[in-house]
C-alpha cells in the first residue's frame, strides 16, 4: 500500500491519496487537483476513485474536474444528492484499489449523507487498518452536528445519529486502527480539534472527549454546546460540491488597477500583505487578511460570496496564490489587484505596539478600549486583563458596542486576527487603533497579567 497525506495549512483541510499496484484513490481532495494527478504519474498508478465523505461545507471541492482529467469515478455516500455521474455507497459496500479493500460505513452524524472509509491491505496482514473519516471523528473532538439544519434536520437529530454513527461503526473498530479525518485545528467543522493530523482509534478512546462513556443525551447535549458561529459561505460551498464546480483555468485573471480604480473599487479590497506591512502603509478601505494564515477561512467567514474583489499584495504571486486560495472557498469574482509599490495617492497606517505597552496603559486611568478578537471559549479560557470580548466574525456587526472616538487596541492570538479587525474598525470610522503584536501568546508569555472567566491572576514564565 502506498499511502499519502496532503495537508493545507490555510483551511486546516487533510485530503488523502491511497494507491496499490497501478491503481489509486483519492479521498476529499482539494480544489487545486493538479497534485493529485502528477502523484499518480510519479507512482505509475491511475486514479480510479475519487471518494468524498460527505459534501463539505468548509471549502470547495474539485472532484468534478480531476475526475474529467483521469476518467476516474466520483464516490459519494448514497443518500448525497449529487448532480453528476456519481457512484454510490451504502453501508458495507467494497471496492478495491489494487491490493487495497475499502470498506464503507455509512456514519451520518455530521451531514446525514457521512461515510468512513475502511481500507485494508490485504497483502500484509501486520499493517494497521486505516480509517478516513471525514468530519465524523476528528483527532480530539467530532464534527458538529449544527450545520445541516437548513435541510430538516436538527442539531438534536444530527448528534444522535453522530452518536449512533461513533458507537454502532467505528468504535467496534481495534484500537490498533489508524484514525485519518479530513481536517485539523483550526477547522471550524468542530469545536476543539487536535494540531495532530492523525492517531489511532485507542488513543482517541482514551482522550477524546467526546467519545468518553455517556448517554446520547449528555453526548447530544456537549456536542452541540459552545460550537463556533456557522459562517455563511458554509451552505453554499456544501451546495456547490453537490453541483460540481469549474475548474480553475475557466476562473479568470484579474486586470491590473490603477490607483484611481483602487480607490474607487465598488466591492472589497483585501490586502494579502502580513500585518505589519498592512501597518505601515496600506490603502483606504481595504481589509487586511494575511496569506500567512488562515486567509480562505476567514476569506470566506467575512467577504459575501459573489461581491467583487479587488487584491492589494506585494507581488504577482501574492495576487495568483489569493486567488487560488479564494477559489477554494467558492470566491470566484476576483476582478482586479494591484501592486502596493505601484500605488499612489492617500495611505493609511495601523501603529504596532508590544504587549508591555498595552500593559502599562491597563494600569493606568488613560481612557482606552482593549478588544480581544478571538472567539468567545479561547477568551475565557485565559486572556488579558480589562480586554472586551468581540469574536472577530461579528466584529463587523457589533463594534457600536465601542466608542470610535476612545484609542482603541485590538489583540488575538497572536497577531493576525487583530490586523484584520484593526481594518474592519478603521473602515468603521474608528480614528486611532493599535494592533497589539505577539497577540495573547506573548502577554502570557511575558508573565503580565491575566483572567480566566473574569478571575484575575498573575501569569508566570514558561
Amino acid at each position: 500500500m502506498y499511502f499519502k497525506q496532503f495537508y493545507l495549512g490555510c483551511l486546516s483541510h487533510a485530503s488523502y491519496y491511497l494507491g496499490s499496484e497501478g491503481d489509486a484513490a483519492i479521498i476529499d481532495p482539494q480544489r487545486d487537483v493538479q497534485q493529485y494527478i502528477d502523484e499518480a504519474e510519479a507512482q505509475g498508478q491511475q486514479i480510479k476513485y475519487i471518494i468524498e465523505t460527505h459534501s463539505h461545507a468548509d471549502f470547495v471541492s474539485g472532484h468534478v474536474e480531476l475526475a474529467a482529467k483521469t476518467g476516474a469515478e466520483i464516490v459519494f455516500g448514497q443518500r448525497a444528492n449529487t448532480q453528476f455521474p456519481t457512484h454510490k455507497v451504502s453501508d458495507g459496500d467494497v471496492l478495491k484499489v489494487g491490493k487495497i479493500e475499502l470498506k464503507f460505513l455509512e456514519t451520518p452524524g455530521h451531514t446525514p449523507e457521512g461515510i468512513t472509509i475502511v481500507a485494508t491491505d490485504t497483502e500484509d496482514a501486520t499493517t494497521p487498518q486505516k480509517m478516513f473519516t471525514g468530519d465524523t471523528l476528528f483527532i480530539g473532538d467530532v464534527g458538529r452536528p449544527d450545520l445541516i439544519g437548513s435541510k430538516g434536520f436538527t442539531a438534536e437529530q444530527m448528534g444522535g445519529m453522530l452518536y449512533d454513527s461513533l458507537h454502532q461503526k467505528i468504535l467496534l473498530m481495534s484500537d490498533e486502527t489508524e484514525v485519518y479525518p479530513a481536517h485539523g485545528a483550526g477547522s471550524l467543522c468542530g469545536k476543539s480539534l487536535s494540531k495532530e493530523t492523525w492517531s489511532t482509534l485507542g488513543n482517541q478512546r482514551k482522550f477524546n472527549y467526546a467519545l468518553q462513556p455517556m448517554s446520547k443525551e449528555d453526548f447530544v447535549k456537549i456536542v452541540a454546546a459552545d460550537q463556533p458561529e456557522v459562517p455563511a459561505y458554509f451552505p453554499k460551498s456544501a451546495a456547490k460540491n453537490l453541483e460540481g464546480s469549474a475548474p480553475l483555468t475557466e476562473i479568470a485573471k484579474p486586470r491590473e488597477l490603477s490607483s484611481d480604480e483602487i480607490r474607487n473599487f465598488d466591492g472589497i479590497v483585501i490586502d494579502v500583505r502580513q500585518n505589519v506591512e498592512y501597518g505601515e502603509r496600506h490603502i483606504p478601505n481595504s481589509i487586511n487578511i494575511g496569506l500567512g494564515g488562515q486567509f480562505a477561512s476567514w476569506a470566506g467567514t467575512l467577504v459575501p460570496i459573489g461581491a467583487p474583489i479587488a487584491v492589494v499584495a506585494e507581488n504577482e504571486t501574492q495576487v495568483d496564490d489569493a486567488v487560488t486560495r479564494l477559489a477554494r472557498v467558492g470566491h470566484e469574482t476576483v476582478s482586479g489587484s494591484i501592486l502596493i509599490q505601484a500605488y499612489t495617492g492617500e495611505t493609511k497606517s495601523v501603529e504596532q505596539v508590544s504587549v508591555q505597552a498595552v500593559s502599562e496603559l491597563t494600569k493606568s486611568d488613560k481612557a482606552i478600549q482593549f478588544v480581544d478578537v478571538r472567539r468567545s471559549a479561547e477568551h475565557a479560557a485565559g486572556h488579558a486583563v480589562r480586554t472586551i470580548n468581540i469574536p472577530l466574525d461579528k466584529l463587523a456587526s457589533d463594534f457600536e458596542k465601542l466608542d470610535p472616538t476612545v484609542p482603541t487596541y485590538v489583540i488575538c492570538q497572536g497577531g493576525y486576527r487583530s490586523s484584520l479587525g484593526t481594518s474592519i474598525l478603521e473602515n468603521a470610522g474608528f480614528k486611532t487603533i493599535y494592533n497589539v503584536t505577539g497577540g495573547t501568546k506573548a502577554w502570557t508569555d511575558a508573565g503580565l497579567e491575566t483572567e480566566v472567566s473574569g478571575t484575575a491572576c498573575a501569569s508566570t514564565r514558561q
